[in-house]
């Protein structure tokens, strides 16, 4: 029950967030991120009275990289491969939806895979019976609702936004959801032995132009790639693209590999905006915010009476 409660209100929250503005490659466009951390909740990221100014080319470090620094708004994606009849589309690797006037995206979650072309997860027959059978019998075990970081690529669609720091050997990515670190070294250095496995994974990256090319392994199998039951296993290899289009905008691109569940390795692909919030209502200058998540939540309404609820305490009954 309590999982069930605390599951639905993040999906809902989730899904909500999605419908914040992201604006399409090589556009202006709304202000990105209507999640994108701070005080205030939904909204807080860049949205009434945000400033609209124009989306000059990204600027550029002492090193002659793109400076990507400052807080940014990725979209919260709940189905990285939604499905007909709940909240998806037919339309494949084009998303599918009605698009929303001003936004980004598309009403409900929009697909955001782009090779295959059908847009679908390439699973062999075993792993996409384990996928279906996660989505349907065992969404409680949703890793976030445990309080688990979100995993690579999941975690570059975190809810609240990010913040980039960016150090001549460093990519430092710092997110108000679940204190999620990213620490990404770009010193050419060798992946972690393979048998060390963690939430984030070893990410080793590299500038190719201008975009920041990360090879992620090492993960462990505890986190998802979305809160659909899109799991995941210890030999999963993602290859991460940042690829800035201006100022305001990151295109972000993942490519998974893995044989033992994928017959092929596949894309995805989103927008990550520029939150351009400079500050709050009462003048404080902009700031992710600390984040609480409580692991075993449980319904206020019904807590026992020795917890100050309703619901009298029966010794030795589960409440």
């Amino acid at each position: 029950m309590k999982n069930a409660l605390f599951g639905f209100a993040l999906v809902t929250a989730t899904a909500i967030a999605f419908l914040a503005p992201v604006p399409g490659s090589g556009q202006d466009g709304a202000p990105a991120g209507g999640r994108g951390g701070g005080r205030g909740g939904f909204g807080r990221g860049g949205g009434k009275g945000a400033p609209q100014e124009p989306a000059g080319p990204m600027p550029r470090l002492p090193d002659g990289h793109p400076d990507m620094q400052g807080f940014w708004s990725p979209p919260a994606i709940t189905d990285i491969e939604p499905a007909v009849g709940r909240g998806g589309a037919k339309g494949g690797a084009k998303g599918g939806g009605k698009a929303i006037p001003g936004f980004g995206g598309f009403a409900g979650a929009g697909n955001r895979i782009i090779d295959p072309p059908d847009g679908k997860i390439p699973y062999t027959p075993e792993a996409r019976a384990k996928q279906q059978d996660i989505l349907m019998h065992h969404m409680a075990d949703e890793p976030e609702l445990h309080c688990y970081q979100s995993g690579v690529p999941h975690s570059e669609s975190n809810q609240f936004g990010v913040q980039i720091i960016q150090t001549p050997n460093y990519f430092v990515q710092l997110s108000e959801f679940m204190h999620t670190v990213r620490i990404i070294p770009t010193d050419g250095r060798k992946h972690i032995d393979s048998k060390i496995h963690l939430f984030q994974g070893d990410p080793v990256g590299h500038w190719e132009g201008d975009t920041l090319v990360v090879d992620t392994t090492n993960q462990n199998d505890k986190t998802w790639f979305d809160t659909s039951g899109n799991f995941k296993t210890l030999g999963l290899h993602v290859t991460e693209k940042f690829i800035p289009q201006d100022r305001n905008l990151i295109v972000y691109e993942a490519t998974m590999t893995d044989p033992e569940i994928y017959t092929r390795p596949w894309t995805a692909r989103w927008n990550i905006g520029r939150n351009r919030q400079t500050q709050f209502s009462d003048g404080h200058p902009y700031e992710q915010m600390e984040y609480s998540c409580e692991a075993g939540n449980e319904d206020l309404e019904h807590y026992t009476e020795d917890k100050g609820g309703k619901a009298p305490l029966v010794v030795g009954k589960k409440q």
